[in-house]
């Protein structure tokens, strides 16, 4: 009969992870631009579930991650797990990534690259004892308060004298450095500083403000500089299908933030005539 509840158990599982990387397989279309082509049916093989597509499609490493994140939180479905995009014809995994929230550790790298368009699939491994569950979930909290009932009054009042100190320590450590600290939303970009959470460029004490589409836009040139982005692409990673766009809305887009760097000659964004657009900045 344990059997019988644990294979039930497994099988609840199972679904209930197939439906959230069904949703990741939806939202990696969407966010593409494809709001028509199908996800095909999950397969599992282990603890590997391979997502798989209809069409083509083009994808960035950021949002890939911030995507599946965002699904494994919503859903709790993995607490330790690797995604790897495979391509297809090749079965060569063309990016992978590694997040584990119980060490509270996560192995991203090339962060800001975008990956062509091509046929692609994801796989997503749970790593053994990475799945989270409310069995698992209230197995911490009995040990935790069983933990916190055998341990002595005194032991804990010097605990947490101890962890007075050296958050004291730490503090103040940290508001003596904070000076030196780098500010990961700002961008160094020639003479400019580029606050992509601000959306805004500083030069000389001067701030520019921009639209978030021309942060968007400016953004996916600088992850991508001295090299071509394609027109399409800019279009699906900045407008998606939001439908909001016309023929000459990238050449817009592109005027305006060449007018707002026009006070560094070494930043420039450059026409690639037929294929798209170039961010070039001089050493």
């Amino acid at each position: 009969m344990c059997v019988g509840i644990a294979n039930a158990q497994n099988t609840s599982n199972d679904k209930h992870t197939e439906v959230a990387l069904r949703m990741l397989g939806h939202e990696i279309l969407l966010r593409a631009g494809d709001s028509t082509s199908r996800v095909l049916p999950i397969t599992k093989e282990n603890n590997q579930y391979r997502i798989q597509f209809e069409s083509e499609f083009v994808f960035s490493s950021d949002n890939l991650v911030s995507m599946v994140n965002g699904i494994v939180e919503k859903t709790g479905i993995a607490s330790n797990y690797i995604v790897e995009v495979e391509a297809c014809k090749t079965a060569e995994i063309v990016y992978s990534f590694e997040m584990n929230y119980l060490a509270k550790s996560d192995i991203i790298p090339c962060s800001g690259r975008i990956q062509p368009k091509s046929c692609y699939n994801v796989l997503f491994t749970i790593v053994e004892g990475g799945i989270l569950n409310n069995d698992l979930i209230g197995t911490f909290d009995d040990n935790e308060k069983q933990s916190n009932a055998e341990s002595s009054f005194g032991l804990y009042i010097g605990a947490f004298a101890l962890l007075l100190i050296m958050l004291s320590g730490y503090f103040f450590m940290r508001k003596k450095s904070n000076e030196d600290i780098v500010n990961p939303n700002v961008i160094a970009l020639g003479a400019y500083q580029f606050d992509k959470h601000n959306t805004e460029l500083i030069i000389d004490h001067q701030t520019i403000e921009l639209t978030s589409k021309e942060a968007d836009l400016l953004l996916l040139l600088y992850n991508s500089a001295n090299t071509t982005v394609e027109r399409d692409v800019i279009l699906n990673m900045v407008w998606g299908d939001e439908g909001d766009y016309i023929g000459r809305t990238v050449d817009v887009f592109i005027s305006k933030l060449r007018k707002k760097l026009e006070f560094d000659s070494k930043v420039k964004i450059v026409n690639v005539r037929g294929v798209g657009y170039k961010l070039i900045m001089d050493a």
